[in-house]
């Protein structure tokens, strides 16, 4: 293992670029991600890793062989970590293909349109992980999903649910081609409420806070559903509408498939 104490380190700079820019990310087909807690999930499920600095007193899992290592002094580990208490570890890893599948062969799938808020899209993909989902898919220039506040906020579902990215004239004909009806978070006339919709198998739009499903979608929609809630309250944040769209599929397959456990209600 080797030990750096410079920062101007080139592997110090190639983790800061990959931190902070997009671009970078996306020219290198590299993430990062930051803690010991995650960096245990990324080798339980097999994430592909390619570097990982740690602090002194850090304890580090194993390894998989070929995976660069190095220890950092902890004011070194400060000066590349994104976090203002670093969690004594920061990791590499190579990216996934982003592009999606020709067809997509699952049940139920979320789409993100233009959610800014790389908070909200990793809160998402954990819940989405949780709930069953088979995938999400990101249109609208919403924010990077392996940016790292991203990847933090999958608590290791970036590692197990698939993410894709893609713009509306190539997400629209996926749709049509793997026979999954387009529903949304919206109000219009044809509105019905989400415990009331048929979601066997579709895909669930949900839009920003700020501007909601944007019209290219919502032309595209079977239906509208709504949440039912008290009459004083006007919307929920993305991520909490998602959760409960995510859960009320998952409680109805809990419901309709025989043998499936009920589901739990860990924390």
């Amino acid at each position: 293992m080797e030990k750096i104490t410079s920062r101007t380190n080139p592997l110090l700079g190639h983790f800061k670029k990959l931190l902070r820019d997009r671009s970078y990310r996306r020219a290198c087909g590299e993430y990062v991600g930051d803690g010991v807690k995650l960096l245990e999930e990324a080798i339980r499920w097999q994430a592909p890793l390619t570097a990982v600095l740690l602090t002194e007193d850090a304890v580090c899992p194993p390894l998989p062989q070929g995976v660069r290592r190095a220890v950092l002094p902890s004011d070194v580990m400060a000066s590349v970590s994104p976090m203002k208490a670093p969690q004594g570890a920061l990791f590499s890893l190579r990216q996934p293909d982003l592009r999606p599948p020709e067809t997509l062969d699952g049940s139920r799938y979320l789409i993100l349109d233009g959610l800014q808020d790389p908070g909200n899209v990793g809160t998402i993909w954990r819940t989405a992980d949780a709930f069953g989902a088979d995938g999400l898919l990101l249109t609208g220039h919403c924010a990077d999903p392996l940016g790292w506040k991203a990847v933090r906020a999958s608590m290791g579902a970036a590692f197990r649910l698939p993410v894709w990215e893609a713009e509306y004239d190539a997400l629209l004909p996926l749709l049509e081609r793997s026979g999954l009806p387009l529903y949304a978070t919206a109000l219009r006339e044809d509105t019905v409420a989400l415990q009331n919709a048929d979601l066997s198998r579709c895909a669930v739009a949900i839009g920003s806070e700020g501007h909601g499903v944007s019209d290219r979608l919502l032309n595209a929609c079977r239906e509208t559903i709504k949440i039912p809630m008290e009459p004083q309250c006007e919307s929920l944040n993305a991520a909490t509408a998602a959760a409960v769209v995510l859960w009320e599929w998952y409680r109805g397959d809990a419901g309709q498939e025989p043998g499936r456990p009920a589901p739990s209600y860990r924390l």
